[in-house]
């Protein structure tokens, strides 16, 4: 697993402005050596330029202006019998390597060389971020960046760990330890079949909930999948199908969450782009940052078009056909904005993706990150996995694109070894008791397992309510165990009401509270009952060893 001092190289694009041909400068921001900031300088060719109009005829529905603007001679890039793929396969090889000789070259190819060699020393991947500071290089996949034909693409590699990143960023607050996967999944408003306007009728909302269920029991069980063989990761999953941006806030602002996933409609604009959480509640880009800063999310996931795109605006250009030119705006793409704004992480999509090609990626995502392995690497594990499915002449496996802030380390849940003796922890039993809730209509018996417990109407929940039960939520609450400063034995359980209606909890047996959308600790004897107060109680417990409670 990538330790978090693993060796940085930071890379900076930036345009210069001279006459003529596009000038740009390379730096080296960040180097893993003493004296390894460097500067090389280049020209933009033709040959880049058409190679990326051609990339855009093949594989985008709505393509982006060329760049430089000028129109030029397309390429010949005809089908080849011996290349596996053909056309679109080379043309991705092509593209490829020629985005790496273009920015590895000179005094920036020695920085790689040398950093590679350092990351090769020390047992550690190499960490690198590039910065496109020209807003037109933005949406090119530097994604599929290739040393040479047949040597795997930057992105895919786990010897070099790629993100894109910004510098014009607020500074990240003190990290707070995160021991379980906690993820708020947003079913927004559902796009058209091409991912670029409103539909005129949306979604049935059962048909919204459907999908959102099948997501959650996808992130639910590549969270707790207890691979490598270390105890199980827990994953909390709450549901919200077209939130209002006051539902969707309100839901951030109880700061239970370090992982945001949106899926639905989304559009460019020049805050940070438009999701539309509800049909004509839009939130920009910007309005979520602040939430997601103040609430310490680490890291917000879109499976929206357009994600990780620029907005554009037209200037008069009396040289262009029709009298304009589309242009790119600065840093307003809603991954950028969100970065700027002090999220430590953020994965959006280059372009559209289709649903089927989404879950493969966030199953594969989420089982990565349940290793604790860190957000880069977790990434380009499941961008293998697409590249597996979809084969690497599809654009799948190039679609998702990371952002990471310069000062964030990767890593979302804290690593087993960074954890000091007493901190709070899920996952461990005990060895002398352990904690149930016990029906007292019918004295059945759930026992609390792996210190974590879902509870809720829907049937992938640890205790399932009935149907019949007034107000109770698919996903309803949870009780989680936390070790405190002393012993093992030296436990406390948790309620976390996260359903609509509220949880009713009585402990001291005479006076009952409704705890709402909040955490309440539960004390042996404490009676709960889920939804309506006039609902069948359950008494919380803590049981030696000795004497097992009944199977549930």
């Amino acid at each position: 697993m990538p330790l978090p001092e693993s060796p940085y190289l930071s890379l900076a694009v930036t345009p210069l402005q001279i006459s003529g041909a596009a000038h740009f400068a390379i730096h080296v921001t960040k180097a893993p050596y003493p004296g390894g900031l460097a500067l090389h300088n280049c020209i933009w060719t033709d040959s880049l330029s058409q190679l990326w109009q051609v990339w855009q005829e093949m594989f985008f529905t709505h393509p982006l202006p060329p760049y430089p603007l000028e129109q030029t001679a397309l390429p010949d890039i005809s089908s080849d019998s011996n290349q596996p793929g053909g056309m679109s396969a080379r043309l991705m090889q092509t593209l490829g390597v020629s985005l790496w000789q273009w920015l590895f070259d000179g005094s920036i190819m020695v920085s790689i060389n040398q950093s590679r060699g350092i990351a090769i020393g020390q047992g550690n991947p190499l960490r690198l971020q590039i910065e496109i500071r020209d807003p037109m290089l933005i949406s090119l996949p530097w994604e599929i960046m290739q040393e040479s034909p047949g040597t795997p693409a930057i992105s895919l590699s786990q010897n070099i760990l790629f993100s894109r990143t910004t510098s014009d960023v607020s500074a990240l607050p003190p990290s707070r330890p995160e021991t379980a996967l906690k993820i708020l999944l947003v079913q927004g408003q559902a796009s058209d079949s091409n991912g670029m306007g409103l539909t005129k009728e949306t979604l049935p909302m059962l048909k919204l909930e459907q999908e959102a269920d099948l997501l959650a029991q996808v992130l639910k069980s590549s969270g707790n999948s207890g691979i490598g063989g270390s105890k199980d990761i827990p994953c909390e999953v709450r549901t919200l199908v077209q939130p209002t941006p006051i539902e969707l806030i309100q839901a951030l602002e109880t700061r239970n969450y370090n992982v945001m996933f949106y899926a639905g409609h989304g559009m460019p604009g020049p805050d940070g782009g438009v999701l539309f959480v509800r049909p004509d509640m839009p939130l920009n880009g910007t309005e979520l940052a602040q939430v997601l800063t103040r609430c310490q999310v680490k890291l917000a996931v879109f499976n929206a078009c357009w994600g990780a795109q620029s907005d554009h605006y037209y200037r008069n250009d009396a040289t262009m056909p029709g009298g304009k030119i589309s242009q790119p705006m600065p840093r307003s793409s809603l991954a950028e904005v969100l970065i700027h704004h002090g999220v430590p992480a953020v994965l959006g999509m280059r372009n559209s993706i289709t649903d089927q090609e989404a879950l493969s990626f966030i199953q594969e995502f989420a089982k990565a990150l349940a290793e604790r392995k860190p957000i880069d690497q977790a990434v380009a594990i499941a961008r293998q996995h697409l590249l597996a499915v979809y084969k690497f002449n599809q654009q799948a496996w190039t679609l998702p694109v990371l952002y990471m802030h310069p000062e964030f380390d990767g890593e979302l849940l804290t690593p087993i070894a960074s954890i000091a003796p007493g901190h709070t922890q899920i996952g461990v039993e005990s060895s002398t008791s352990v904690a149930c809730l016990r029906s007292l209509q019918d004295n059945r018996v759930w026992q609390i397992r792996g210190g974590y417990m879902t509870i809720g109407r829907s049937p992938d929940n640890d205790l399932i309510l009935r149907e019949d039960e007034a107000g109770a939520s698919r996903e309803h609450a949870m009780i989680l165990r936390r070790e405190s400063q002393g012993t093992l034995d030296d436990v406390t359980y948790f309620l976390r009401d996260v359903s609509r209606f509220g949880t009713w909890v009585s402990l001291d047996d005479k006076r009952w509270q409704r705890v709402h959308q909040q955490e309440v600790l539960l004390m042996p004897g404490s009676q709960i009952k889920f939804g309506s107060s006039q609902n069948n109680p359950l008494e919380f417990t803590i049981l030696s060893t000795s004497e097992p409670p009944p199977s549930s």
